[in-house]
């Protein structure tokens, strides 16, 4: 893979350099519209306070914050993600949020999760499932340590299910996008990887039935912008009470 050993050591190099530029591209490159899929995401998940999360592959924290204002001063929110440079500028957004009481962020692996089985409420990854080096790994280790009756949130890029229409945004997407990307980055390689990352990507209905074959129940999916971006949301199934075997 170019000059990398593997997808994982890619990812971290193109991370770790468009750090600085990341929320300025994301706006610039979504039109702002992650932002509202965010926020629509938020009230499908019904996010109580007192509750606990974790947000995997949380870059510079913008949904980690947003789960923390969710929970309040009585609830847990950890950002989890294994970009140093990324969570370098999370500090200063969740000290100007007023979240620190509520909120870690750490660094650490996707596919190895630093907590027991059954710890949060919520687990989420935001415009990251695309770029871990195993998918069902990853949504395992988000399964296992959630509670049961918990729930595993992914919010990501797509393939638009209109097919005149996909063709219109692949063009965008793999040969627009890119260029404007690596313009704004002066990085060839770090914004050549967003095309590069969904080429393989499962579709919305592939990604459901990974996330039921990890064990999730009630799996349920919605599409924003005619695919652009898709929504799923499963349960953590809630174990039988064995005093009634």
């Amino acid at each position: 893979m170019d000059k990398f050993a593997s997808k994982e050591e890619k990812v971290h190099y193109v991370f770790e350099h468009i750090a600085k530029r990341y929320d300025l591209m994301n706006s610039v490159l979504s039109a702002g519209f992650h932002k509202r899929w965010r926020k629509i995401t938020m009230k499908r998940m019904n996010i109580q306070p007192g509750q606990s999360a974790i947000d995997v592959c949380a870059g510079t924290g913008d949904w980690t914050i947003a789960l923390a204002e969710k929970v309040g001063p009585t609830g847990k929110v950890v950002g989890l993600d294994f970009s140093q440079e990324m969570l370098k500028y999370s500090y200063p957004k969740i000290e100007k949020a007023g979240v620190e009481k509520q909120t870690s962020m750490i660094y650490g692996n996707a596919m190895e999760l630093p907590y027991e089985d059954d710890t949060f409420q919520h687990a989420t990854i935001g415009f990251a499932l695309r770029n871990v080096p195993d998918i069902k790994k990853v949504l395992s280790e988000m399964m296992r340590v959630v509670k049961p009756g918990g729930q595993v949130v992914s919010l990501e890029l797509s393939k638009p299910v209109w097919k005149p229409f996909r063709a219109l945004y692949f063009f965008y997407f793999y040969k627009i996008l890119p260029a404007i990307g690596n313009l704004a980055s002066r990085d060839s390689i770090s914004y050549s990887w967003l095309p590069e990352s969904l080429t393989n990507f499962p579709d919305q209905q592939e990604l459901k039935k990974i996330m039921e074959d990890a064990g999730m129940t009630d799996v349920k999916v919605w599409n924003f912008f005619g695919g652009i971006c898709a929504l799923h949301i499963g349960k953590k199934p809630v174990a039988k009470d064995s005093r009634h075997d």
